[in-house]
């Protein structure tokens, strides 16, 4: 674990492997360690640059909502402390909101894009007062509001180990962590345009069973961009890397090996 201060906020990152660099966001309300399969299994030939998001794992918070372009700002600011000039950039969920900010800050950063159980359109009024809530929720009961309200949609079997772990991830975060980021993911714009216009190597994955962001929402995405592989993970709901590793690690190596 590695530490670079933005703005002086502390931000705990991973820099394990070697090979082609690839930068990845994890899920809204977790940390960097969901990705630790991936890590385990592909760092012999990749190189994987993992920040914890403002207010999550390790890393400081800062002030007013954790906008997906803040958090993209500090992902270029960790490469150019790296000297990596350019990665592939992925992220599951918010994750993927915040590679689309990214994509949107600095196109020639990003030599491919992997976007998982994620979607490129806005919030709309409705969605945008339910994340008002969850994160006024999340500042009066703690954590535990958001485990219970997003764990079941989460993964497959919330009473599975791996939903045990994500219960675990999520128990991490600050409730300031969270509102924060409730309130950035509803600020974010809608990227369908930007999608449209993007022209390099795309992996669009989705879980089978997700309920947040289903298949319709992938099939939009990989439909928008021209020439993007789309591949459904079986028996997966939203966090597809930590439910079925061995699966989701085969379509992204493969991915990865043909750039």
């Amino acid at each position: 674990m590695h530490t670079l201060t933005v703005d002086g906020v502390p931000l705990h990152y991973r820099d394990e492997g070697r090979g082609l660099p690839v930068l990845l966001f994890h899920a809204f309300p977790l940390n960097g360690d969901a990705y630790a399969r991936q890590v385990k299994t592909l760092s012999g030939r990749y190189r994987f640059i993992i920040p914890d998001i403002r207010g999550f794992g390790r890393s400081g918070l800062g002030e007013g909502p954790t906008e997906m372009s803040r958090i993209a700002r500090d992902a270029l600011a960790l490469l150019d402390v790296l000297n990596v000039e350019s990665a592939v950039v992925g992220g599951v969920s918010m994750g993927g909101y915040a590679t689309l900010a990214l994509l949107r800050e600095d196109a020639g950063r990003v030599r491919g894009l992997v976007l998982v159980d994620t979607q490129a359109t806005a919030d709309d009024e409705a969605g945008r007062a339910r994340r008002e809530a969850s994160a006024q929720e999340a500042l009066r009961e703690g954590p535990e509001s958001a485990v219970l309200a997003l764990l079941p949609k989460l993964v497959v079997s919330p009473d599975s180990e791996v939903g045990r772990e994500v219960a675990a991830l999520m128990r991490t975060a600050s409730p300031a962590g969270i509102a924060a980021a409730q309130r950035g993911m509803a600020l974010r714009p809608d990227s369908k345009d930007m999608l449209a216009r993007y022209a390099g190597p795309s992996l669009v994955v989705v879980g089978e069973k997700d309920p947040v962001t289903p298949l319709e929402k992938a099939k939009q995405m990989a439909e928008l961009i021209t020439g993007a592989r789309l591949e459904v993970i079986p028996d997966a709901a939203h966090l597809p890397n930590q439910e079925q590793p061995q699966k989701f690690n085969a379509v992204l190596d493969s991915f990865l090996s043909s750039l």
